[in-house]
């Protein structure tokens, strides 16, 4: 049995010659760790049908995609697509609004610069309409990847054109340290942003939306002075703090119900930070009553990126915090790939672990398939698929997802 899922991982991993150099690791099938931090209970059939297993895909990843001709993009799409369902995976999250453009024509937003280096410019067909259709054509169900607030971040995109929301609407936007963001507290923002999503789910054929971990971009108080004062003058009662969670909520409602009005079978997700005390405190959202009230969201995906040794976050327990909370939607955790065979830095005695260690997502797959409230797991990203410093863990992720 263990030649035969090492010619299969290795027959895997060959398949992404169609995108991208890929690099064979030992041909060996990672076996759960000895360590303590796994116990010896059953694990489930992988190939349950209520597991969600996904794969996100990244603009990062589009950067090394062809977006010269519609042909071209369409054989690098379906070369993605066939990959991430041979992997094992049923889902994929396509990142297709990163920075305040659209990977589709919008009303609302431009052309992203990734279709053609330029943002605003055609690129002469709809990347989403193939994103779709090559997703479907392998069996695995899409879901439309979105920033709500990004416009820019760290000079990505390098210009703006004159159609991107931060132009046409400077009022709405909110400058910090790192980049532009569209304002959190703005009402009309969170009407542009709720019609946008309508826009999506009625033109395309998605089985889902899904939000990331960019809610409010800062905890400066001066970012929403005025704003906030002008709420207190008009009888607001309630702190800074809770003020800016109310208006992140105000579009986390506004977008569930722009989803469901649109296509109920059409999901909306979102993935925050895996610190519950980081995402109400620094990021202003209010994870708390979306993962115990309804009309919230379907699913939350906490992106619990540390390993199990890790100081302030181990995995084990950052888990069960999270099956403790949810209550009102399904659960899923997203795995860092990305992590694997690198030091993670801040991570105390776990440093080392993820560089050290040849199967940590093959065990925290084992660990988290034990808790029947985990209804699945994403993993971030494709491109690490065939990264050179992941080595055998992608025949580990492999040999869990079959």
């Amino acid at each position: 049995m263990r030649i035969f899922l090492s010619t299969l991982g290795v027959f895997f991993l060959m398949s992404f010659l169609f995108i991208m150099p890929a690099v064979l690791g030992p041909s060996t099938t990672p076996q759960p760790s000895a360590s303590p931090v796994l116990s010896a209970a059953p694990t489930p059939s992988p190939a349950s049908a209520q597991e969600i297993r996904a794969v996100w895909v990244s603009f990062l990843e589009w950067q090394h995609t062809d977006f010269s001709s519609e042909s071209a993009f369409r054989a690098d799409a379906a070369a993605i697509m066939q990959n991430i369902a041979s992997l094992g995976a049923n889902t994929v999250f396509a990142h297709v609004r990163p920075f305040g453009d659209a990977l589709y024509p919008s009303r609302y937003f431009p052309f992203s610069h990734l279709c053609t280096g330029t943002q605003g410019q055609d690129p002469g067909f709809d990347p989403l309409a193939v994103l779709v259709e090559t997703a479907h054509a392998q069996g695995l169900t899409l879901e439309a990847w979105i920033n709500p607030y990004r416009l820019q971040a760290n000079g990505t995109p390098a210009e703006l054109c004159a159609q991107n929301p931060a132009l046409l609407h400077p009022n709405w936007v909110k400058h910090t340290a790192t980049g532009l963001y569209l304002d959190p507290a703005s009402i009309e923002v969170q009407q542009y942003l709720a019609d946008s999503i309508r826009e999506l789910c009625t033109n395309y054929a998605i089985d889902g939306i899904h939000f990331d971990d960019y809610f409010y971009p800062d905890t400066n108080k001066k970012i929403d002075a005025k704003q906030y004062a002008a709420y207190c003058a008009d009888g607001g009662n309630l702190s800074l703090g809770d003020w800016r969670r109310s208006r992140v909520n105000d579009l986390i409602r506004a977008v569930y119900k722009a989803v469901k009005e649109e296509n109920q079978s059409c999901a909306f997700g979102i993935s925050p930070a895996a610190g519950i005390a980081n995402d109400r405190d620094s990021l202003y959202a209010d994870v708390e009553t979306w993962a115990t009230q309804k009309g919230y969201c379907d699913y939350l995906c906490p992106q619990v990126y540390f390993g199990f040794l890790n100081d302030t976050l181990p995995f084990m327990k950052t888990v069960k915090d999270w099956r403790d909370l949810v209550t009102a939607c399904d659960l899923y955790i997203g795995l860092p790939l990305y992590k694997c065979g690198k030091a993670d830095a801040y991570a105390g005695r776990g440093k080392g672990e993820f560089r050290e260690n040849k199967n940590m997502i093959f065990r925290q797959i084992q660990f988290i398939r034990q808790i029947p409230a985990v209804k699945g797991f994403y993993v971030f990203s494709y491109g690490y698929l065939s990264d050179d410093s992941v080595g055998e863990e992608v025949s580990g992720l492999y040999s869990a997802m079959q």
